[in-house]
């Protein structure tokens, strides 16, 4: 199975920053190191060329970012502090995901061991999202048409609030997102299919719930490609999480991604989204294991 990460420009985040930047790098170690991936099957992505970004944001967000002209307003939005290796990791983000939709079309089933940046808005970001790596991947692979229409799965425990607003009078993209209904973004945007859970909700009420929304959204919505979102911070351990899954549970979530689209015939492209354990080792354990599924799944 082919991945797609860059050990470039790490974010240097302020000590005692809440977003566990290291936790990329520790998966990359941890699927090469134990042979889920081959090394070689790891490839460094280009950055999204800035006209794949300007089909999804606007213009002057996009300049604004690459400029470092943003707002002390806009930065708190966003979470993390502005640099220069800011928009070049969050534009390697965009293009590692299109690269993985691309290989996804030609294998089955690819990775990102990033991205998964769903908060990002068309004209600004927030919830550490600068740009919207799933929305600029989809825009790209339809604009070179290689997939008309996708899907994007969002098990993220947040909602995918910008990705709902960016495709939200788009028939050509479905957007379903199960997560926490107290949780962050308080004020939701509006999927194409939405279920919001309650705090504490444990394995057999999620993947109940998780099952009867795919069947609704792969069966109402005949994709060409699944983008698929596999957050580790539905798990029970998660400082931002609210939810109680296992790393059982949250394993039989992703067999029950990847078999509902094989099912159709549906390629899968995988991005990390979110995770925020205490222990970053807890997040690298639950990412690691959706590779290592996904890896069984690739032709």
């Amino acid at each position: 199975m082919k991945a797609f990460y860059t050990q470039h420009f790490s974010l240097p985040l302020p000590k005692n920053h809440p977003f566990p930047i290291e936790k990329y790098n520790l998966l990359w170690r941890r699927v090469t190191g134990q042979g889920i991936i081959r090394p070689s099957n790891v490839y460094d992505p280009q950055p999204a060329s800035v006209a794949a970004l300007f089909r999804v944001h606007d213009r002057s967000y996009v300049d604004r970012v690459l400029q470092g002209e943003m707002s002390a307003g806009e930065m708190r939005r966003i979470g993390f502090p502005w640099s220069p290796y800011l928009p070049k990791r969050s534009r390697r983000s965009c293009g590692g995901t299109i690269q993985t939709c691309k290989a996804a079309l030609e294998d089955g089933v690819a990775a990102n061991l990033a991205g998964g940046t769903h908060h990002a808005f068309p004209d600004h970001g927030e919830g550490y999202c600068v740009f919207n790596d799933c929305a600029v991947a989809a825009r790209a692979i339809q604009f070179e048409r290689l997939a008309r229409k996708i899907i994007i799965i969002d098990c993220d425990v947040h909602q995918g609030n910008g990705s709902a607003a960016v495709f939200k009078s788009d028939t050509t993209v479905f957007t379903f997102s199960i997560h926490g209904y107290y949780n962050y973004p308080f004020n939701k945007e509006t999927s194409d299919l939405d279920i919001a859970l309650d705090d504490h909700t444990g394995d057999a009420a999620y993947l109940n719930a998780l099952d009867a929304g795919l069947s609704h959204a792969l069966e109402k919505f005949d994709a060409d490609l699944a983008l698929y979102l596999a957050g580790a911070d539905p798990y029970t351990g998660d400082r931002n999480g609210r939810f109680s899954l296992t790393k059982r549970g949250l394993a039989e979530r992703d067999i029950m991604v990847f078999d509902a689209c094989r099912k159709r015939g549906i390629p899968v492209a995988v991005t990390m989204a979110g995770g925020y354990a205490r222990n970053v080792t807890e997040i690298v354990d639950i990412h690691a294991q959706t590779i290592c599924i996904a890896a069984e799944y690739c032709r």
